[in-house]
C-alpha cells in the first residue's frame, strides 16, 4: 500500500519569478511531498503588470527548480475566470489532487477556507526588496534588477527578450514609473 502523499498549492502571478519565490517554495517544498505551482492569470500579459506570458513564466519558474535540484513539482497556468462562487472548483479541476493551499492573499484564502481545504499563510521573504513590482521598475529604468532573480529567470527574460518588451509597452507612462 502506497503512504498518502501530501500535497500543497501555491498560486502566484510570477512576474517575474524572483528569488524571494524561490524562498517559499524551498519552505514550502519541505512541508510536503510535492508541490503545484499555479501560475496565475495565465491570460494576461505584455502590460507592466503582467509583462511575461503564462509559457514564458513557465519556464522560468521550471528552470529555477530545475537549478536547485528539485523535481517535485507540477507547474500549471490558470486561466482567471472572474466568477468567485466556482474558482476553487475550477483551479481544482485544473491540477493534481492537493490538500493544502499556501496564500496570503485575503480573497483567496477565504475562498479556499470556505471550500474546505487547510490553508497556511505562504513565508515572506524581504518584500521590499523581492517584488515584481520593484524587478519591473528596475528593468524599466535601466537598474541592475537581474541578482533578484535565479539564474534561469534572467536568462529566460533576456532570451524572449522580455526587459525590452517591458521597456516598450511602458513608454507611454514611463515617467509616471518612479524607483
Amino acid at each position: 500500500m502506497r503512504k498518502q502523499e501530501v500535497s500543497a498549492l501555491l498560486i502566484g502571478r510570477f512576474q517575474p519569478f524572483h528569488n524571494g519565490h524561490l524562498e517559499v517554495i524551498r519552505t514550502i517544498s519541505k512541508q510536503c511531498d510535492r508541490l503545484i505551482v499555479g501560475i496565475g492569470s495565465a491570460q494576461l500579459s505584455h502590460t507592466f503588470e503582467n509583462p511575461f506570458t503564462a509559457g514564458e513564466r513557465h519556464l522560468m519558474i521550471s528552470r529555477a527548480l530545475h537549478d536547485e535540484g528539485m523535481d517535485n513539482f507540477f507547474l500549471v497556468p490558470m486561466v482567471d475566470i472572474n466568477r468567485y462562487a466556482i474558482w476553487v472548483a475550477h483551479v481544482a479541476s485544473l491540477v493534481p489532487p492537493f490538500q493544502d493551499v499556501y496564500s496570503n492573499n485575503p480573497l483567496t484564502r477565504r475562498l479556499f477556507e470556505e471550500a474546505g481545504y487547510e490553508v497556511r499563510s505562504a513565508p515572506l521573504f524581504d518584500r521590499a526588496v523581492y517584488s515584481g513590482t520593484e524587478i519591473r521598475k528596475r528593468i524599466i529604468s535601466g537598474k541592475e534588477w537581474e541578482h533578484l532573480v535565479p539564474k534561469g529567470v534572467a536568462e529566460t527574460i533576456h532570451e524572449v527578450h522580455g526587459d525590452q518588451r517591458l521597456k516598450d509597452i511602458t513608454k507611454e507612462y514611463s515617467r509616471e514609473v518612479t524607483i
